[in-house]
């Protein structure tokens, strides 16, 4: 029989085992990061059906979307965790505690070009806090506290938060006559930092049906910068003159006044009047963050406040705000210009055991004992030369190898090889656990991620 070529499609990532425990890592201080600001995990299906995932998607979404049937069933892949948690608030609704806060760690599919950094299946690490009926400004101020404590967690020091808020630019456009096209200049005035100023300008007016003039205004309006007072006092000239444009103004002052309380420093937080997000859920503050130093690869963690996300689900009003970060091309990205910090153990296991004996009773024993005193333990059993097993140990850069034989077990010790170092002990199981603790310790201090 001819045998098939092993392939992984284009626009998937498939790890091998060290990378995958650097990417396990990432989510570890994903995880313990969101738990800090009182959110609790969820896990939603992959697949959903398509009425439900296209019911408030907007822009490109249902270009991207995998679609298929199963039966009568139409049925899509998830796209974002945004929407399903939409669909699953309407649903526990009953069960679930306003503000309800969860995090989810998850792959998600878009049938979009692969290419650098971007990837048709990927995860996404989200954050949404949910209110019943109002939810209070102050969540969409702490949001950048948390993108700011998950990325110097890992690591990071050289990224900006930038915010703006949709209510200021829908306010802007209705200044201007152009309520009814406010989304679609909204989408295009988000590729700004693709395409730049004068393709959006052409967009503007070739497909958006903007006259020149009014192309001119808009990007005079996104082009407001300088510090986030300066921004600010800029927006003043336009006040008084809009509704929503001053609703707008006054949480997007709210959420600045806020920033230094929550730990946020200045010089990682910019009022930015370009980001809108091409997604038409959106409706109060939006957030992008980016890279300092590789603005190439865009965003790597977006979202924003949504009033009416849950409307085609429910009469109830669950207004809410999230982020999402997109961990696999974060990762990607990182990798490729080598900040992904290696001296962090990738190891499957702490410790290698290797019985010296016939009876592999005192191994087993000594085995279960490191893993009763939380030491990831490996027994190794194969019929290989001694050799064998130090190459294997060394292949997977294990940190310690445990040697057992008759000479230990007469006198009660383990003889334990730091393997990076060479050194050998031979000393009671709780002087060597002592030791092996103090050097795992130190092997995984440090942080993630290494900024050059």
């Amino acid at each position: 029989m001819e045998k098939l070529k092993p392939r992984t499609l284009s626009g998937f990532m498939e790890l091998l085992p060290q990378p995958q425990q650097q990417m396990e890592r990432m989510m570890d201080v994903l995880r313990r990061t969101y738990s800090l600001y009182g959110f609790t995990p969820l896990d939603t299906p992959i697949i959903e059906s398509s009425e439900v995932l296209l019911a408030k998607g907007g822009g490109d979404t249902e270009k991207q979307i995998y679609r298929f049937t199963k039966g009568d069933s139409d049925l899509s892949l998830r796209f974002d965790l945004t929407v399903p948690l939409a669909k699953y608030v309407a649903l526990h609704y009953a069960e679930l505690s306003f503000p309800f806060r969860r995090y989810q760690i998850g792959k998600v599919y878009r049938g979009e070009r692969a290419q650098r950094g971007r990837f048709r299946e990927f995860y996404q690490a989200d954050i949404d806090v949910i209110g019943d009926g109002k939810l209070d400004i102050i969540n969409e101020a702490e949001i950048p506290a948390i993108i700011y404590q998950t990325f110097t967690t890992l690591g990071l020091r050289r990224f900006q938060i930038r915010v703006n808020n949709r209510k200021i630019l829908n306010g802007f456009y209705a200044m201007q006559g152009l309520t009814e096209r406010s989304g679609d200049i909204m989408r295009t005035v988000d590729k700004l930092d693709k395409i730049g100023a004068e393709k959006v300008r052409v967009c503007l007016t070739d497909d958006c049906g903007l006259t020149a003039d009014q192309a001119d205004e808009i990007l005079a309006f996104i082009a407001i910068t300088g510090s986030n007072t300066d921004v600010l006092t800029a927006l003043q000239q336009y006040a008084g003159k809009n509704e929503v444009f001053d609703a707008g103004l006054d949480e997007l002052n709210t959420v600045v006044k806020y920033l230094s309380a929550f730990g946020v420093p200045e010089e990682n937080f910019a009022v930015d009047l370009t980001i809108a997000r091409g997604l038409d859920y959106y409706t109060g503050t939006v957030y992008e963050t980016t890279l300092l130093d590789h603005p190439e690869i865009g965003s790597v963690c977006s979202g924003g406040r949504y009033d009416n996300l849950a409307a085609y689900y429910t009469d109830k009003q669950l207004p809410g705000v999230g982020i999402s970060i997109g961990l696999t091309r974060l990762f990607y990205v990182l990798g490729e210009q080598g900040m992904l910090n290696a001296d962090l153990p990738t190891a499957p296991a702490d410790v290698l055991v290797l019985p010296m004996t016939a009876d592999l009773a005192p191994a087993i024993a000594l085995s279960t004992e490191l893993r009763r005193a939380g030491v990831r333990t490996q027994l190794y059993t194969e019929a290989k030369k001694f050799k064998a097993k130090m190459n294997y140990a060394d292949k997977l850069a294990i940190p310690y190898v445990v040697f057992l034989g008759d000479d230990e077990i007469a006198g009660g010790v383990v003889t334990c090889k730091d393997m990076a170092t060479g050194e050998q002990t031979t000393a009671t199981l709780d002087e060597t656990l002592a030791r092996i603790r103090e050097g795992l310790a130190a092997k995984n201090a440090g942080c993630v991620i290494l900024e050059k």
